[in-house]
Formats: structure tokens, C-alpha cells, sequence
């Protein structure tokens, strides 16, 4: 079940919230979110249902053993390596084996071509969630979930099951149980379900069609095409994913949970390492505390500060898909932050700011294009076209597909939108501004319904992760 769909705007949501506040017991409150996480979850895979149970199942028992020999560093260990191994075995299998096996197939090894398994949604996010908890648990910085309801509700909540932001336990151990819903949240949180709605549906989906519609068409597209193709995806997936994240943040805050962000304005930036402070917060700072502080970070040799880096980033990029693009995407950005830090940082330091910026958003968009085109032999076409001049037969191209015309109107407002405008847009408290920003968010709202109606291209790039 999507955010975007009229079954989740129409039925799921208003059913889900008027059961929710018409109970007043925490209890009660908890299982209402837990049943309806499980029926959104269940929604299109119901067999995988059984998965996400058994793996918090599976951690929750490791959970208790790690905190029952806290005092025992070497059996409390046993058991986070074992819980450890599970849960990325798990992940192992669903989403590598057919990668693994496919490769060695292709190298001769036929006896390992396997039927193809299919991914279950959301099985990377709630797997580095699960361990984000029991790594945590181990380290003394959380306390124990004794409640299996509870902890499952932790892993499978609706609004971060299936495409994030990883939310530690640690962001809301406390308000699992103790939470204070108000008013000013449900309204905080129904505004950013909106924007991130708005977000996904009028701008991500728009930009989207017009790159989908400059690669199918061939020879048409030249230099031009492929760059105005490649700015285009790299406008669909912040609003995608971005606008995803608005809407999980929202839902989290209507029912009292505070996420944090996972975006800040990352098209800003005037570096690659500041790109990725600012994209996709959280599997960022996952990946620093559980994979790079612990090999040593930069705090080891430089020739080991080196391969931590690229194992960081190699992981990264395969974390993202069992694809050899996201591996090549994954040392590409390791390649730019050595080259930053070790190369040409203080020299980049010291140009303009626009060209800062410039240099910036060049990388991150052809690392968008390495991102979205999974066949190589394409992805290998499409940067020739966009590294050595072709012409662009603008005529044929527009004549081919005519209605996207009105798509490409949409760049304007993902230009605009990808620099902080709402933030310098600051209105007051006063009972005028917020009746204003309510017009506007209805005003949205209306206008995402006319377009889902009216469209059947509405995907969300995160959920084959």
C-alpha cells in the first residue's frame, strides 16, 4: 500500500486515526498502530508478513540475552553476533542470492542457478533498524524492550516499514510507552504528510515522466536530452524520497512519535562530503557508527582509513541493490570524498561559492545517472551521449511524446523547491497565518488527489531497497 494511493488517503488512514484517539488506553493505543502496521505491511505481501515477525521475533529473544548476561561480555557478545548473523542472513538471501548465484552462473557455475526469490518491501530499512537496537542494547546505550508487542511495534510502525528513515530506538524508546499526543502535533504532522505528499505526487511523478520519456526514445535524444534526463531523475528521487520521509515524519507525529530528519536540502551543497551529510541522514549516520567508526574511522593509518572508506561505500552502494551499478555508484562517491580529503578539498574551499556548488551538483548528478540505469550496456550509451556532443532532434522528441510537455513544466517549481524557500518564508503564529497555511495545505491536498486520480505512474523509488 502506497501513501499516495486513494485506498491509504481514503480508507486506511482516516479508519486507523479515528480508532486510534477514540481509545484513551496507551495500551490500546499501541495495538490499534500495531494491527493496523501489520495490515498495511501485509496489504501487498501477506506471506512476508511472517518474515518481519520472525526477524523481530528472532531479535527480541537475542535482545533479552544480551541484557540477561550484560555482565558476561563474551556470552552477551555470542548472542549480538548470532542475532547479528541472522538478521543479515536473512537479508543474505532475499536480496543476494539471486546476485550471487547469478554471477557465478555467468562465470560457468551452473550448478547454483537458482529460481529467481523475490524481495520482500522494506526488508534492508527494517533489518539495519533491527540492528541498530540490539548493537545499541549491547553498547549500554538503550535499555532492554521486555515487551515483544512493544518491539515489534518499534520495527514494523506503518509510516518507517517500508522505505525509512531508520529510526533507532534510542529516537523513541521512551515515547513507545509514554508518549503525550496533542494538538499541535496532529497539526504539525497532518501539514508535512501533505508537503511530503505534494512533493511526491505533483513534482516527483511529473519530473519522473520526463526522463522515462527522453531514454525510450533512442537516437532521438542527444547531449542535451540525456542531461535535461539525468537533472530530472536527480529531481525525482530527492522529492521521492524526501517527500517519503515528510510523510513518514508527519504520520510519526500525529500518533506522538518524533522522528528525526532525514533531509537538508542536500542540492545545496558546495561538496560531496556535505551532499552526504545532508542526504538521506540516517543511513548515512548508520553506516558511520555500526560499519566506520568501528573498523577505526579515521582514526588508523591512512592506507587503512583508505580501505575503511571504500569497504563503507562499497557496502553503501550494495546495500542500495544487488546490482554491480550500485557498487560502481558506491566506490564513485568513495573515490570523490578521498579526493576531497586527501586532493583537492582545500583548493575547493577557497573558489566562489557558486562554483562550490557547481562542482557539487555535477558529481551528484551523473552519480544519479550511475544510480538509476542498472543495465550497463545503457548506462554505458548514456554517459558516451552526455560526455561527447550529439545533437538533439528537439522536434522529433517533443512530437513523440507531446503530453510531456505538461510534465516538464514541473522542473520549475523542483528548482525552486530544492533550495530552502519554505524556511526564509517564515509566517507568523497569529490565528490569520495559521488559517493561511492551512488553505495552502487543502490546496495541495486537492491537487495531489486530481493527480493521483488522473495518473497511473506512481511509484516510490526507495521501496525496491
Amino acid at each position: 500500500m502506497l501513501f499516495s494511493s486513494l485506498t491509504f488517503l481514503y480508507a486506511f488512514l482516516p479508519v486507523v486515526v479515528v480508532a486510534y484517539f477514540a481509545l484513551r488506553s496507551r495500551r490500546w493505543r499501541n495495538a490499534v498502530l500495531l494491527i493496523a502496521s501489520l495490515v498495511f505491511y501485509s496489504w501487498g505481501e501477506p506471506k512476508y508478513i511472517f518474515l518481519v515477525l520472525a526477524s523481530t521475533l528472532a531479535a527480541w529473544l537475542c535482545g533479552l540475552a544480551i541484557d540477561r548476561f550484560a555482565d558476561n561480555k563474551k556470552r552477551s557478545r555470542f548472542f549480538l553476533v548470532l542475532s547479528v548473523v541472522l538478521l543479515l542472513g536473512s537479508l543474505a538471501v532475499f536480496k543476494y542470492l539471486n546476485f550471487f548465484a547469478d554471477n557465478l552462473y555467468k562465470l560457468g557455475v551452473t550448478a547454483l542457478k537458482i529460481r529467481t526469490i523475490a524481495l520482500p518491501i522494506g526488508i534492508s530499512f527494517y533489518t539495519f533498524q533491527i540492528l541498530s537496537y540490539l548493537i545499541d542494547l549491547y553498547r549500554g546505550k538503550v535499555e532492554v524492550q521486555k515487551s515483544y508487542f512493544r518491539f515489534t511495534l518499534y520495527v514494523a510502525f506503518f509510516p518507517q516499514l517500508i522505505a525509512g528513515p531508520i529510526v533507532r530506538y534510542e529516537t523513541v524508546e521512551k515515547e513507545i510507552s509514554n508518549r503525550r499526543e496533542n494538538w499541535d502535533d496532529v497539526i504539525y504532522g497532518v501539514r508535512r504528510f501533505i508537503i511530503g505528499l505534494a512533493k511526491k505526487v505533483i513534482i516527483a511523478n511529473n519530473v519522473a515522466a520526463v526522463a522515462v520519456s527522453i531514454y525510450s526514445v533512442g537516437d532521438i535524444a542527444g547531449t542535451g536530452a540525456y542531461w535535461l534526463a539525468a537533472l530530472c531523475y536527480t529531481f525525482q528521487i530527492y522529492f521521492d524520497f524526501s517527500g517519503y520521509s515528510d510523510m513518514a515524519i508527519g504520520l510519526g507525529r500525529i500518533f506522538g512519535f518524533h522522528f528525526l530528519e532525514n533531509f537538508n536540502y542536500p542540492y545545496i551543497s558546495r561538496s560531496v562530503t556535505e551532499f552526504w551529510r545532508r542526504w538521506h541522514i540516517s543511513l548515512s549516520t548508520w553506516f558511520r557508527d555500526y560499519v566506520y567508526i568501528p573498523l577505526g574511522g579515521n582514526r588508523v593509518p591512512k592506507g587503512r582509513w583508505i580501505l575503511n572508506i571504500l569497504i563503507v561505500w562499497t557496502l553503501t552502494g550494495f546495500w542500495h541493490g544487488a546490482q554491480w551499478n550500485f557498487v560502481l555508484w558506491g566506490l564513485y562517491y568513495a573515490v570523490l570524498l578521498l579526493a576531497e580529503k586527501l586532493i583537492w578539498g582545500k583548493l575547493l574551499r577557497k573558489l566562489p561559492k557558486l562554483l562550490q556548488w557547481l562542482y557539487a551538483m555535477f558529481f551528484v548528478v551523473v552519480g544519479w545517472v550511475l544510480f538509476d540505469l542498472t543495465d550497463f550496456a545503457q548506462l554505458k550509451y548514456a554517459l558516451g551521449i552526455m560526455f561527447s556532443y550529439t545533437p538533439t532532434n528537439w522536434s522529433l522528441l517533443l512530437a513523440s511524446d507531446t503530453t510531456k510537455l505538461f510534465s516538464a513544466i514541473f522542473i520549475i517549481p523542483a528548482i525552486i523547491f530544492s533550495f530552502p524557500v519554505a524556511k526564509k518564508l517564515r509566517v507568523g503564529d497569529g490565528t490569520v497565518s495559521n488559517v493561511a497555511v492551512n488553505i495552502v495545505c487543502l490546496l495541495l491536498l486537492a491537487a495531489c488527489i486530481m493527480f493521483i486520480i488522473s495518473s497511473s505512474y506512481n511509484p516510490f523509488i526507495y521501496f525496491r531497497f
